[in-house]
């Protein structure tokens, strides 16, 4: 909190807070809770469309899938906690985005884990890797929710730090929605789950300041505790309690507790709570007021119910176990009371918890592109590195160690372009999430368009029609200027961008003060996007003899690709977004797929072209021969990123309907006991074995 904050709440109680107040009120004026200073930015997002049933401002948005099933989706980062003990602070962030879902009255159904970590040859970076995935895993594997996707990239920037962003979708039908909020007074609160404990305390400010060189040792009781099988207990009771139309408003206990939940459940409607905090059930002895009222211990939820109701719900809870209390009551006036042990030591208007004021940080555009040559290195050198790389290699190490087939649902598994989700005997719902910090950083403006794109490129190589969006903006500090300024341009992307595909943003996150001692993360938007596809459209893969051929320009784009990135190459002009020709191939591409023209369909990103060729090679062990002509130089042309591309496999026969409906390029054909391609008169050729090898191995061996 700042001085002038605290001045401004003297001047509006007229006295000096009491230390609980203040506790309180600096949880709630933190930025991780308030997002004071994105949210004069975040008005800028498209919100709605004709999918959309709930935007932003509740615990998670809400998409119609058709008459009968809604999806229920959102985004939440832990980047703090997992840096300062990865098992922990990726396990919870799970927890927490999972029963963000629930408590819309959804049952969650899968996950996405967009990670990030520093250069694999470092102990420490591999540390946080290792226990990272593990977290995710062993909480995601024993509440019974997959993982079926994200991404997983490494980044000298992110050296001793991690980016933990974690995705949640769930479904539920239309009558089971229950909002975070109440519309009347005299419900009684109750709070399910967990003991409160001391950990987790100060979370959320924890989160809303850089973390100093000695964090492992001085914030790690901000880190919360996981428990999954309470969650899952948790899950089953909760839905059970929503199905009997008697809970009227539901929130989990994240960042700030018991304070935020309450105050925000009952503040958003203009009403008011009181809290017996002295009835809260406690995991350790001796704790306070302060404790009780900001411990962020995890796999807890706070309904509000009908006075005539409560026994009917708490006997649920009892059926599965679960500890629960009634810990307070709405009431008429806006105000937030609490009590311990009969004494009145809170009142605050609750406004002033839930409603603060923002912050416009001063801002300066700074300018890093520029033209750069390539340096000399032969095509097939340069095709090992990248190949090799860990940011291109299968993540089969990570999503093998998740139960990624858990509910049956998973249709396409992870490692493709996007998942896809069995929802009815005859639709899927495709997700997947993408970001790329190296774009952002040379110009955060088409970084953040380019996220949207790929996002939409992918659902579309699935054959998914795209449905809404939800982000999540990882950055450094605002109040520096440099960074405030990439985060406004990043916002301004990623809306234009939207509103180009019609798409709207129906949650999201904001992730400030990633940094340690002065070392900013580059500007990391992560977006990640929903799909409806017909499951028996989805292309199912290539056979001997199809065309292979490409959809989409390439230009001399490598700034913050990956090739680049290997070189040691900072600068370069960043890819820029064509929206009307990105729009134009995606119709294209997925009428292709629903008329049947196509056998598969891969989107052209991260490595480029050569390396699309090379993956699509490498996902069905098939030979392929590819020769292109280009007035660009050969590694040029062979990594650029330029969006807008895909790499089609077509059987020969379709080939003339094909051209009927987009111009299309043919470079070569899949067949044979090799990988080769030819661009102008260098070659790059190697055997299938050497190939899969590399691609589904190395991983395993970098991380033995």
């Amino acid at each position: 909190m700042f001085p002038h904050e605290e001045k401004f709440i003297r001047e509006r109680l007229g006295r000096e807070p009491n230390e609980l107040e203040w506790s309180m009120l600096e949880v709630m004026w933190s930025e991780h809770a308030s997002y004071k200073s994105s949210r004069p930015w975040l008005k800028l997002l498209p919100t709605k469309n004709e999918h959309v049933i709930l935007g932003p401002g509740e615990d998670a948005g809400i998409i119609k899938f058709d008459e009968e099933t809604w999806i229920v989706a959102g985004i939440e980062s832990h980047n703090h906690p997992s840096a300062v003990e990865p098992y922990g602070g990726a396990a919870t962030g799970v927890g927490g985005i999972v029963r963000d879902i629930l408590c819309m009255g959804a049952r969650p159904i899968a996950l996405l884990d967009p990670i990030r970590f520093g250069p694999l040859e470092k102990d420490r970076n591999r540390y946080l890797f290792e226990y990272v995935v593990k977290g995710i895993a062993d909480y995601g594997n024993r509440i019974g929710v997959p993982t079926v996707g994200g991404e997983t990239e490494f980044d000298e920037s992110l050296d001793g730090y991690t980016l933990v962003n974690v995705a949640c979708i769930g479904i539920m039908k239309p009558e089971h929605l229950v909002h975070s909020y109440v519309t009347e007074s005299g419900l009684k609160l109750i709070l399910v789950g967990n003991r409160t404990g001391r950990d987790g305390i100060h979370g959320v400010t924890f989160a809303s300041e850089e973390l100093s060189e000695n964090a492992e040792e001085e914030d790690r009781s901000a880190v919360q505790i996981p428990d999954p099988f309470t969650e899952k207990l948790l899950i089953e009771a909760t839905l059970e309690a929503v199905y009997t139309g008697k809970v009227r408003a539901l929130k989990d206990l994240g960042g700030g507790g018991l304070t935020c939940a309450a105050s925000e459940m009952a503040g958003k409607k203009g009403f008011g709570a009181i809290v017996y905090a002295d009835r809260v059930p406690l995991r350790e002895p001796g704790m306070n007021v302060i404790e009780v009222m900001i411990s962020e211990s995890q796999e807890r939820m706070l309904l509000a119910v009908k006075p005539e109701d409560v026994e009917d719900i708490g006997k649920i809870f009892e059926k599965y176990e679960l500890e629960w209390t009634v810990v307070g009551e709405i009431i008429e006036e806006p105000r937030f009371i609490v009590y311990w042990h009969g004494e009145k030591v809170a009142d605050l208007p609750i406004d002033l918890l839930t409603d603060v004021p923002v912050i416009k940080w001063p801002t300066k555009p700074y300018s890093v592109e520029k033209e750069v040559e390539t340096p000399s290195i032969s095509l097939e050198e340069a095709f090992e590195k990248v190949w090799r790389s860990p940011n291109i290699i299968s993540k089969r190490w990570v999503w093998e160690q998740y139960d990624h087939e858990v509910q049956g649902r998973t249709v396409v598994k992870p490692g493709f372009d996007a998942a896809v989700l069995k929802i009815n005997d005859s639709y899927g719902l495709a997700f997947v999430a993408d970001g790329n910090p190296g774009h952002s950083y040379l110009n955060p403006y088409h970084g953040a368009m380019g996220a949207v794109a790929e996002v939409v490129r992918n659902l579309v190589s699935v054959g998914a029609r795209p449905l809404a969006l939800i982000d999540n903006l990882n950055f450094a500090s605002p109040e520096r200027p440099e960074v405030y300024w990439a985060f406004g341009e990043t916002v301004r992307g990623l809306a234009d961008a939207a509103r180009a595909f019609g798409l709207a943003y129906v949650s999201g996150n904001v992730s400030f003060y990633n940094e340690i001692v002065d070392r900013p993360i580059k500007p990391t938007p992560v977006v990640a996007g929903l799909g409806k596809v017909k499951l028996e459209k989805i292309p199912g893969g290539p056979e001997e003899g199809d065309l292979v051929a490409i959809i989409g320009e390439t230009r001399r784009e490598l700034g913050g690709s990956e090739l680049y990135r290997i070189l040691g190459i900072k600068e370069g002009i960043a890819p820029r977004v064509y929206l009307e020709k990105e729009k134009r191939n995606a119709e294209a591409v997925l009428r292709l797929i629903n008329e049947g023209l196509v056998s598969f369909v891969h989107d052209v990103s991260k490595g480029g072209l050569a390396i699309a060729l090379a993956e699509l090679s490498s996902w069905f062990n098939v030979g392929l021969k590819a020769e292109f002509s280009t007035d660009l130089k050969p590694i040029d042309f062979a990594f650029s990123e330029s969006h807008g591309r895909y790499l089609l496999t077509i059987p020969e026969e379709n080939l003339d309907i094909v051209k009927e409906f987009v111009p299309v390029k043919v470079v070569g054909r899949v067949g044979g006991e090799s990988f080769a391609i030819k661009i102008n008169r260098e070659k790059v050729e190697k055997s299938l074995e050497w190939l899969s090898d590399i691609y589904w191995n190395e991983l395993y061996r970098i991380m033995d």
